[in-house]
């Protein structure tokens, strides 16, 4: 493998690092935010509900941060999505939460963020340098015929056969 997949891989285990700790960062948050009300400011206004509320929808979305962060080391295209996901809806309930807590709320939102740059920026360049990884080192063995789809070497053949 050359070094642009290695940096590649390391983006998206990166990603799956940033994320679990930005799970971790929002069950921290959620928890304070249910248990230890005094350490926020009393006058924030929310979308809807109160403090108590937002403080386990947080919870809940640092929990699912962890399980998607968690779930993206397994290398599973539908880990990555959903990690892409999760981190989304995260940043946008830290954004809605942080009249608790203005400046965590943005430090967790920029972390989901980064989360989701390097999973969607650097996610797809790691499959398609894999796959054309593969491909060239086959063509400089010269084993073209054995690693080709079956649709197109069942097009030289029938292009052979016509000649």
């Amino acid at each position: 493998m050359d070094r642009r997949s290695n940096s590649v891989s390391g983006w998206v285990g990166f990603s799956a690092v940033v994320l679990t700790l930005g799970g971790i960062f929002a069950v921290i948050d959620g928890l304070m935010a249910v248990y230890k009300t005094e350490f926020f400011t009393s006058n924030a206004v929310f979308a809807f509900s109160d403090l108590n509320t937002w403080g386990w929808i947080v919870f809940g979305l640092g929990v699912a941060g962890i399980v998607s962060g968690l779930a993206v080391f397994s290398g599973s295209e539908y880990a990555r999505w959903l990690g892409v996901t999760v981190a989304g809806i995260g940043a946008v309930g830290q954004l809605l939460f942080a009249q608790a807590y203005p400046l965590w709320s943005l430090v967790i939102t920029a972390v989901y963020f980064l989360a989701i740059y390097g999973l969607l920026a650097r996610g797809g360049e790691e499959r398609a340098v894999s796959s054309m990884g593969s491909y060239s080192e086959t063509s400089a063995t010269g084993s073209v015929d054995s690693e080709m789809p079956a649709d197109v070497s069942s097009l030289g053949e029938r292009s052979r056969r016509a000649a």
